[in-house]
């Protein structure tokens, strides 16, 4: 071999070595970046360290570019990624990695809408795991059979499994895992009705989440579980304090953008570098500014989460979609919160019961009472939303009312009360409809203890449009025992709530019942004979029961009612009557 060929090997040699070493360092900078939760490094280096064929990366490489491109936004990536971790896992014959690399691949595609391939890597987690002694991947295995074991109404499986998950996670030392098993046992203690040792495990796990000593991917989890688990359980309290503390966690230091496009345009994924979990805490946070009035801001961060959230959280964005459509209902925009609330069925949520309120403020009580029954009957496991199905009983007892129907407006109210126990939400909630149901019932004095323990509930929670509520029904119950000056009281407070939100169709109403009866244009088209004989369809009253009172023929009656029907677009005297209510002419 001649010099020049020498010299030329050793250079090629040389730079070989070079690149070998940069390539090493290239990994080592990823790992250490990792460490560091500076995910979108991560991804960078060993995504481009992963493209040149003869770079190999380790199977813990490999999970490690899994974990960075999740966080960088490529939930796809993330999946292949995975998917050759468990392979060179496997080739290694290392049975922990390889079963926590099939759990991931088994949480992974469940999230994306693929149960039929979630349901085969978690067979196969289960295969690489099972049968080894006690190590710390078998927590996500129990962690799995307490949400399988709860879901087939096992609860002895469930809670079982999650004290089993608890000791492995003891044993192993991690406190990722411990603060999780804590959740899932208190989860499972919830849904038996131990309320008040489920919250104290779930202060205990969220102490480990607020003082920041976990990894980001179980501070995200801690943060949704508890959040979803608070709402469920109506405890406002809790969730107004976590929901502030996740926001604050799931925020870069720097200013957000502002929502500008409206909800039917709007995206469903995160963008790359972003938190995958803010979109998802972000729409819980929508939920909670409902309540707390602030429908501005509720509407714009519904706008913001739709955004945000990742493709394999869309329910998320279906929660946003509905809140948003609850605000616009309430401040009368029918034709955009049916859009909304048309999203939130697109994305997989039943969106009841505002649909049923929408329908009913739209005149059509037939559509409404079938909504809300129906959803009520499709409620699997009221155990796990308690809020759910408080809120299903209440949009029940309201819907009844408006057609007359006060035996079941009754029967609702009474499972709501049931239901409600001493939780400050649910008892609220519960109050407004037994003391609704009083009221109709001529049953003054129980109505005025009802609603007033309500008003007092609401207005201690600060949860401003249902307290508002609860006065114009206080309004009415003032009147039936000829308290004027109370009832007018309750009206101009309800009334400046109602502008203050922008709840125009509430505001117009209470305006309307503060003006004593002056004349007004009638809605509709509908002349005064016409309203009138409205008003008494709307009590109830046969065609002959109206002929009667307004000493006119029972033809003359129908006539009448035909008009009316043709002017408000409704096919049915129930239809008619929730018209009547809805524009407050009763």
């Amino acid at each position: 071999m001649s010099a020049p060929t020498l010299h030329t090997a050793h250079t090629a040699h040389t730079a070989h070595t070079a690149a070998g070493a940069d390539a090493s360092d290239a990994v080592e900078h990823a790992r250490d970046a990792a460490g560091r939760e500076s995910w979108a490094e991560a991804y960078a280096l060993l995504h481009a360290h992963d493209r040149h064929p003869s770079r190999a990366l380790t199977a813990d490489d490999l999970s490690v570019l899994a974990d960075a491109a999740w966080w960088s936004g490529h939930v796809d990536e993330s999946v292949t990624a995975r998917l050759r971790a468990h392979a060179a896992f496997l080739a290694a014959g290392d049975h922990r990695g390889a079963g926590l690399a099939a759990w991931w691949l088994s949480y992974e595609y469940r999230s994306l809408g693929r149960p039929a391939a979630a349901a085969g890597w978690l067979h196969r987690a289960r295969h690489h795991l099972e049968d080894l002694p006690p190590c710390p991947e078998q927590c996500f295995l129990a962690w799995t059979d307490a949400e399988e074991a709860e879901q087939h109404g096992d609860r002895a499986g469930a809670l079982a499994a999650a004290r089993r998950m608890t000791r492995l996670a003891l044993r192993s030392g991690s406190p990722d895992l411990l603060a999780l098993s804590r959740q899932a046992e208190s989860a499972v203690l919830l849904a038996n009705g131990r309320r008040t040792q489920a919250l104290a495990l779930l202060d205990d796990a969220m102490c480990a989440v607020s003082a920041g000593e976990l990894s980001g991917m179980f501070t995200g989890w801690l943060y949704c579980l508890a959040l979803t688990q608070c709402m469920e359980a109506a405890d406002f309290g809790r969730a107004v304090e976590w929901t502030n503390a996740a926001m604050e966690w799931c925020e870069p230091p720097w200013t957000g953008r502002p929502a500008e496009a409206e909800p039917e345009a709007m995206t469903t994924s995160a963008a790359p570098g972003e938190n995958p979990f803010r979109g998802v805490c972000r729409a819980h946070r929508v939920e909670v500014l409902d309540l707390l009035g602030s429908w501005a801001l509720a509407e714009a961060e519904a706008r913001q989460a739709c955004r945000e959230v990742p493709v394999d959280c869309l329910e998320s964005a279906a929660a946003a979609y509905y809140a948003a459509g609850d605000v616009q209902r309430r401040q009368g925009r029918l034709d955009e919160a049916a859009v909304s609330y048309a999203h939130a069925h697109e994305l997989g949520r039943i969106p009841q019961p505002g649909l049923a309120l929408l329908r009913l403020a739209q005149g059509r009580a037939d559509a409404a009472v079938a909504g809300v029954e129906l959803a009520l009957a499709c409620q699997s496991d009221p155990r796990h939303d308690v809020l759910g199905r408080a809120r299903l009983l209440a949009a029940r007892t309201e819907v009844a009312l408006a057609v007359r129907d006060v035996a079941g407006a009754a029967g609702a109210a009474e499972e709501l009360d049931a239901l409600a126990g001493d939780v400050p939400l649910l008892r609220a909630t519960a109050d407004t409809a037994l003391g609704a149901v009083a009221l109709a019932e001529a049953r003054s004095g129980p109505a005025l203890r009802l609603l007033r323990r309500a008003l007092a509930g609401w207005l201690e929670l600060h949860v401003p449009y249902e307290a508002a509520q609860v006065r114009m029904l206080l309004a009415a119950a003032d009147r039936t025992v000829g308290d004027e000056e109370a009832a007018r009281l309750e009206l101009g407070a309800a009334r400046t709530v109602f502008e203050r939100l922008g709840a125009v169709p509430d505001a117009r109403r209470a305006a309307a019942l503060l003006s004593g009866g002056k004349r007004r244009r009638l809605p509709g088209g509908l002349t005064a004979r016409e309203a009138e004989v409205l008003r008494l369809v709307a009590g109830g009253g046969t065609n002959k029961d109206i002929a009667q009172a307004l000493v006119i023929s029972e033809h003359t009656v129908s006539r009448h009612l035909n008009n009316i029907f043709a002017k408000l677009d409704v096919g049915s005297r129930s239809a008619a009557t929730a018209y009547a209510f809805a524009h407050d002419l009763v």
